[in-house]
Formats: C-alpha cells, structure tokens, sequence
C-alpha cells in the first residue's frame, strides 16, 4: 500500500460514513479498510475518525486531512488519466538526438510528416556526435550510425546505411582511381576525428572483413567539413551514402569501389526501455521504421502529407 491508497481509502470512509460501504466500493475487505485507517492515524499520530457501533465521524484533524487530501487525490486521478491516455494516444514531447549529417538526409522532412500526423507531440532534436547519456539528458530515443552492441540500451534497427568512398574527379585525375581498398592507404584520407590515433577504413573482400590504415592532413567530428573538402578536391570521403547523393548525382563527387564497402552499417534507434513505453515513442519508431528507405531510394513528401518513396 502507498500513501495515495491510505489517503484514497480515509476519503471514501469520510465521505460515506461507512467502512462497509467504503469496503464495497473500493474492492477491499472491511479488514483491509480498518487496517488502511489504523496506519494513517499512527502515521500522524492523530485521530482521525470517531467511531460508533452506528456511526462514523471525522474528528478535528480528520476533517482538516479530508481537505487538504481532496485537492491531491484529484491531482492524481487527473494525472492518471493523463498518463493513461499517454500510453494509448501520441502525444507530448520527444527528444531525440541524431549525429551531425543526418539534417541533410530525409530525416527533417520525416520528422516534419510524422508531426502532421499527430498534431500533439513536438520534438526536440538535438544533433552531436557525442555518445550521449540518454538517462542523464533526458533523452528518449537516440539515432545511430554503425554497429551498435549495449545490454543497457534497446537497439531497432530502422533501415540499412550503405557507404560510399568518393572523390571530387579533380582528385581521381591527379591521384589515380583505385581498384582495391588497399591502395586507399596511398590516398589522401579525410576522416572522423573518432577513428584517431590509428584511424581505419573497414571494407570486404570476397565476403571477409578488411581494414586499410588511412592517413590525411584533416579530419572532424562532423561530416559537413570533411564534404566540403572532399569537393574542393582535398581528398577522399568514406561516408554513409545518404549524406553524399546530392554530390555523386550532380557529379560533383565520382564513387569507386563500390563492391567493397561494408555491408553491416545500420541507422538504429536506441533507447532505455521497452516495457512502458508511451505511445508516441512507439509510433515514432514504427513511422521512421516504415518510411525510410536504404540509401539509394530517396524520399519525398507527397501532396497529401504522406509519404512516398522513388
């Protein structure tokens, strides 16, 4: 039993003048009721209620806790039925963090539809390449790159992240278009600061894993700098794909080795907990689950608010 419960029942005794009747209504037995009583006048030491074999009264006190309990028991009940509604119908503010790169995928527009469809939720999306807390920062659900193993976080994988190396064509003429992930080590690398001291590009070979040392003069935290350079001919990006199509198909950045990139990068959800969670986490999780697509497949907004992939 809780303090809500003892109150709750004191209330009902008050009100109806009758442990029996208090029993009946609140599905206890009268023992139950008469105990739930008894633990609240120890409790404060006071007594509550007078009793008669005829009779139930409050005394002094009783009649000061009735008052100052009846505004926290409809608190409680209103809340209740707050949360319940919570865990049935979408709604109210979720935060999501997500590493720098992903607001120049689909994932705005995404965000964007999903709140057309439900008018009470908002979101807060927070972009950092940091491995974040999620119970520490009040995080809901964190979206990351790469292969993820944590048996204090749920892990869902949402859609299958394909890589790209690319070069600006300026860079391939001066620097020659490698066939074999080997000889990337010769190449000038622009790379994440993450993969420092010993940064390695991981690619497969006739079905088996294969790590090639690269080396270059810059590296970030974020993809945006590394792109940039990349376009201005500086070196050579290895990257999700998402974040590169607009560059490949305006020919600005020219792809190679194609065959050799790793196949087991994944955009996943992590979170805390499954069991209780509110509805709005899970329709969020399904809604992103559904509408993204591999990278390859882009994804737009339709006229009607949906959305259509092509």
């Amino acid at each position: 039993m809780d303090s809500l419960d003892l109150l709750r029942t004191f209330s009902e005794v008050a009100t109806s003048g009758s442990f029996s009747r208090t029993a009946k209504h609140l599905s206890l037995s009268k023992g139950t009721v008469s105990k739930y009583i008894a633990a609240l006048e120890s409790r404060f030491g006071v007594r509550l209620l007078n009793r008669t074999s005829h009779a139930v009264s409050l005394t002094d006190a009783g009649a000061l806790l009735l008052e100052r309990s009846r505004p926290m028991l409809e608190l409680a009940d209103v809340t209740q039925a707050e949360l319940q509604d919570r865990a049935r119908i979408p709604s109210g503010r979720v935060r999501i963090s997500a590493p720098y790169g992903m607001e120049l995928t689909e994932l705005p527009a995404l965000i964007n539809a999903f709140l057309g469809h439900y008018p009470e939720v908002s979101i807060s999306l927070v972009l950092t390449n940091r491995m974040v807390d999620l119970a520490e920062e009040g995080i809901d659900i964190a979206l990351r790159f790469g292969v993820l193993a944590n048996k204090n976080l749920i892990v869902r994988k949402l859609v299958s992240m394909q890589l790209t190396v690319c070069a600006a064509p300026a860079y391939w003429r001066t620097h020659g278009v490698p066939a074999h992930p080997g000889e990337l080590a010769h190449h000038i690398a622009l790379f994440s600061s993450h993969l420092n001291p010993l940064p390695k590009w991981r690619f497969e070979v006739d079905g088996q894993p294969l790590e090639v040392a690269v080396r270059g003069p810059l590296d970030a935290t974020e993809a945006s700098p590394l792109i940039q350079a990349a376009l201005l001919g500086a070196g050579v990006v290895y990257l999700p794909s998402v974040m590169l199509e607009p560059y490949v198909e305006s020919g600005r950045l020219v792809p190679v080795l194609s065959q050799f990139v790793r196949s087991d990068m994944w955009l996943s959800a992590v979170y805390l907990e499954r069991r209780h969670s509110t509805a709005v986490h899970r329709a969020l999780l399904d809604f992103l689950a559904s509408r993204l697509k591999p990278s390859g497949s882009k994804i737009n907004i339709d006229s009607a608010g949906g959305v259509a992939s092509r």
